[in-house]
């Protein structure tokens, strides 16, 4: 059974009209795919805005309307530019045996030991990889583990990723996810232990900027 779940009535109502909809609360949706028909339905508010906060764009939904039931993703999210509510919704009706492309956010877990010790701060490059897979297949995170972080200049790649034989990654392998770039505190050491500054012309640097 799919954990989210919309209920939604067929909608007549299309074009410009669609602002009444909108007026009373409800906002249009299209239901579409490789073999189904595009659908015009329509969903109170509040149940479309917490499915889609709740199933984001990679679990699959349950849309259901009048007798029937579809397996979807949602697609394209269109909102009001200024004060950010949904003005319509498109969703991907998916076909079990056929594959779907989608894009999958990336959660970072654990802790970079460079970055703990104050050697380094992370550099963030990727939010999320696009994959092809079975719907059954279909996976709502990737997770990337930052203790192997362990010195500046480490870096995790989209190649670097290992998603299993049933999911294909299509992002470029050689996209950064993270990386971990020198801290200003270590480089300032760095530069006090190689000689470079002293802790005297430090801190003249400081008045001289205090003073402009």
């Amino acid at each position: 059974m799919t954990e989210f779940v919309i209920n939604a009535q067929e909608r007549q109502i299309v074009g410009k009209k669609v602002k009444r909809l909108r007026n009373e609360g409800i906002v249009p949706i299209t239901v579409y795919g490789p073999k189904t028909a595009p659908v015009n339905l329509q969903v109170p508010y509040r149940a479309l805005e917490v499915a889609l906060m709740k199933a984001g764009g990679t679990n699959i939904i349950d849309i259901k309307y009048g007798s029937k039931t579809v397996k979807v993703l949602a697609r394209d999210v269109q909102r009001n530019p200024l004060k950010g509510f949904i003005l319509h919704a498109d969703f991907f009706a998916i076909d079990a045996d056929s594959t779907i492309v989608t894009a999958v956010p990336i959660q970072f877990v654990g802790e970079s030991p460079a970055v703990e010790t104050g050697k380094g701060i992370l550099m963030i490059g990727a939010n999320s990889i696009n994959v092809e897979t079975l719907p059954s297949n279909l996976i709502n995170i990737v997770e990337v583990d930052l203790s192997n972080l362990e010195k500046v200049g480490d870096t995790i790649t989209v190649g670097d990723l290992n998603l299993g034989d049933d999911v294909v990654i299509l992002s470029d392998p050689e996209e950064p996810i993270v990386r971990v770039a020198q801290s200003a505190a270590a480089r300032r050491q760095e530069m006090l232990d190689s000689g470079l500054i002293t802790e005297d012309s430090d801190e003249e640097a400081g008045q001289e900027e205090t003073e402009e």
